[in-house]
């Protein structure tokens, strides 16, 4: 299984919130160009990037200071928040990013993430956020209507290269990730289920490697000291 780290950025520093609150923001680094540093000096060959300023707005807030990781690190980055159109992805892209993540956008605007998705084959991550079975939109602030299984599948069918499957109840809680569920959605797709959210001990990545999953993206554990990226990336490994 691959471990992704993450930083979240808002107002300019690595912040984390506590399932999906802004008015619950724990700052963990004022400098978040270099946490991406730290992290490519332990080892981590793929970054999390979330502009999470830009997910609340609904355009990039953090345009400059995501540039400067883009340019600091030679990993591959996913960056996310705020991207609500095919410019903004394109915007990206061309600044480095490996892949873009598209939210609220891949359910209000299918066809244009549709049409991203066809245009950059392995570039488009959707996010799939999670509250009580059904998908949430602007920056988890709204409900969708639309049920997660058939709402995964039908992103499956675009060609997207990931799903990032975040349990907001459990973001933020060091809970534990919803392993069952997220297994389950892997079942239902071709493209990758990235877990997201919930993350808090070691035993939380083995368990999800245990249940098949691919990939999970880990941050405040990381921050809290939990673990180290080292560790982590060993109980992924198995």
């Amino acid at each position: 299984m691959q471990l992704i780290p993450a930083i979240d950025v808002l107002d300019g520093k690595v912040v984390r919130l506590h399932k999906g609150d802004y008015d619950k923001v724990t700052v963990y680094a004022d400098d978040p160009v270099a946490q991406a540093r730290a992290f490519h000096v332990a080892g981590a060959t793929r970054l999390h990037v979330v502009d999470l300023g830009g997910a609340r707005a609904g355009k990039p807030m953090n345009l400059e200071l995501i540039r400067g990781i883009l340019a600091a690190v030679p990993m591959q980055v996913q960056v996310g928040g705020g991207i609500r159109d095919a410019d903004a992805a394109e915007q990206w892209l061309q600044a480095g990013a490996h892949r873009v993540v598209f939210g609220t956008a891949a359910i209000k605007r299918p066809e244009m993430v549709r049409g991203v998705c066809e245009a950059h084959p392995d570039s488009v991550i959707v996010a799939v956020d999670a509250r009580g079975g059904e998908v949430a939109v602007e920056g988890w602030l709204e409900g969708s209507g639309r049920p997660v299984e058939a709402f995964a599948r039908e992103v499956d069918g675009w060609g997207a290269a990931a799903l990032l499957y975040t349990v907001i109840e459990r973001d933020g809680t060091h809970e534990g990730p919803d392993v069952e569920a997220t297994a389950a959605l892997q079942r239902c797709v071709r493209a990758t289920v990235i877990a997201s959210g919930g993350i808090g001990s070691l035993e939380h990545i083995t368990a999800l490697r245990a249940a098949s999953v691919r990939a999970a993206v880990c941050g405040r554990a990381l921050y809290s000291g939990a673990f180290t990226l080292a560790q982590a990336f060993d109980a992924a490994a198995g």
